[in-house]
Order: C-alpha cells, then structure tokens, then sequence
C-alpha cells in the first residue's frame, strides 16, 4: 500500500474498552442529513495521513449497477448526492451501516477512524490507498476483466477484502467462480473459531450468524436465524497469499452490514445481533486485518 500505515496503525490500534456495553441509538429517519444522525467526530491531526477509511467496492453487476438509488452514490456518505433507501448489490445497507460501523470502530477503539468512509471501484487508483474493503451481496457478482486484475494486484500488494452478505448455495457457487478469476490458484479455507480473527479485540465463542432484521423478528420465537433452507450453517473463509497472510475473509451466510446498519430500530434486534455479534466480529476483523 502507498500510504504510511504500519507504525502508526500498530500504535493506534490498541483497544480501550473490549467490555464496553453499547448505546442504541434511535434515527428518525424523516428528516436525516448526509450523516443520518451518527455523531461526527474529528480524526486526531497527527495522524491525518493515517486514519483508518472504511472503504465499499462499488460494482455494476448484479442489482442495481452502479448508479443505484438515481444519480448514482458518489466518495462519501451523502454531501448533498441525495441519497435514497439503500438498495441491492453493492448499496445494500448504505450509507447507514457504513456510518455506524465507522462511529463504533472510533468509539470502542482507539484507532483513528475517518469518520467519512468512501466509496470506490476495484479500478479506481485511489484504491492503493486504502488498506482495507468491504464488499458485499456478490451472489450475482460478475467482474470484468479489469475488476479482476484491479483486486488481484491490490490484494496481492497487501490489501484486505472482507465479503459479506450472501446466502445459500447458488449463491456461493457464483462468489466462487469470480473469485476464482482473481485468484484461479488459491482456494477459500474455512475458519475454526480458535482462529485468531475471531479473538482479536472481543473473545467471541461461536461463529456469529446475523439475518437480517425482518427474519431475525420474524424466526425471533423459533431461534431462526438463517435467510434461506439451504443457508443454516454459516461460513468464514479466508484466501491467504504465499505467506501465509490473510488477504480476505469471506463472510457466508450471514449479514454482517444489516447489523451494523439497523442497529437503531428494534431493541431486540439490537442486544441481540448487533451488539453481541456484527459489531465485536465487525471490530475483530479490521483489527486483525490492520496488524497482521
């Protein structure tokens, strides 16, 4: 990566507070502005060059290509693009989750947090900047030739790719296949829960599965917490590169973003998901990603 990352990432990424419980917050989402109620905050000035930018690949296959939600978004949460409900594919859950999980990551560590994310596409060049990528709902992802380069040599060069929100087999098969366009030499290896991504920050005892807010209610009675029949089990897989670093995980069969974005809408759901699971697994793998 170009950017200065190491010392200063190493320095900052100690955690303050594993065991702090934290607050729900309540949006009225009728008259939101571009932050949709999440607090601002500024990164400390010694280490502008170094803040950590929680970065969303933009892509245009699948739902909604990349101009979704009518004039398409833009580098950044809002400035005046006007922004509509998030949608499918790449938008899913944007900008709220994006936001929050910025605003959680300043609060429970103390890495310095941008506290605004970007959004970029695998071929913009800027992406050399920024080591980390979240990308998600890929079950009918197709890249391009150039998409595929771009994230093989930014991976490669020391980039991280986490993968979210996909369900079932069908699904994973179409990840799998474009995936392997990338990297047609390396195979996607499943994680125990001894693996260190999972302990990095809060000790987490079982792999989490996170539904989305409408199932997670709706199978509240039963203990449902899979989207689909054929998605019960839930998988975290990583790619390493030829030594042995982690370049990407691979979060399957569950949702992660909706956690993180529908934290202020149902108590419940809140305690249950989004403060026990997506946001600790969330803060574990950027940590490890940011220090390994």
């Amino acid at each position: 990566m170009t950017k200065t990352q190491g010392l200063a990432i190493l320095l900052i990424v100690a955690v303050m507070a594993v065991t702090v419980t934290l607050a729900q917050r309540y949006y009225d989402r009728r008259g939101y502005d571009d932050r949709r109620g999440v607090p601002n905050w500024q990164p400390d000035k010694e280490f502008s060059q170094d803040v950590f930018t929680f970065v969303r690949i933009r892509y245009s296959s699948g739902y909604g290509g990349r101009g979704y939600g009518g004039g398409g978004y833009g580098r950044g949460y809002g400035r005046g693009r006007g922004f509509g409900p998030s949608g499918g594919g790449w938008a899913t859950d944007y900008p709220d989750s994006d936001l929050n999980f910025s605003y959680r990551l300043h609060q429970l560590t103390s890495m310095e947090v941008n506290p605004e994310g970007l959004v970029l596409e695998l071929t913009d060049p800027e992406l050399v900047n920024y080591p980390f990528i979240y990308m998600l709902e890929p079950g009918r992802l197709v890249f391009d030739d150039d998409e595929a380069e771009a994230l093989r040599r930014y991976l490669l060069n020391g980039g991280f790719l986490m993968v979210d929100d996909f369900w079932g087999e069908a699904e994973w098969f179409n990840f799998y296949r474009e995936i392997k366009r990338v990297f047609p030499d390396r195979e996607p290896v499943e994680l125990s829960i001894d693996h260190p991504i999972f302990h990095a920050v809060f000790d987490l005892k079982e792999k989490p599965q996170i539904p989305n807010i409408n199932v997670a209610l709706a199978g509240q009675p039963y203990g449902i917490t899979w989207e689909r029949e054929d998605a019960q089990e839930v998988h975290y897989k990583a790619i390493y590169d030829d030594k042995g670093r982690m370049m990407s995980i691979i979060c399957h069969n569950t949702d992660l973003g909706d956690g993180w974005e529908r934290e202020g809408e149902n108590e419940w759901y809140f305690h249950e998901f989004s403060e026990k699971k997506a946001y600790p697994l969330g803060i574990n793998i950027v940590v490890y990603a940011m220090t390994h």
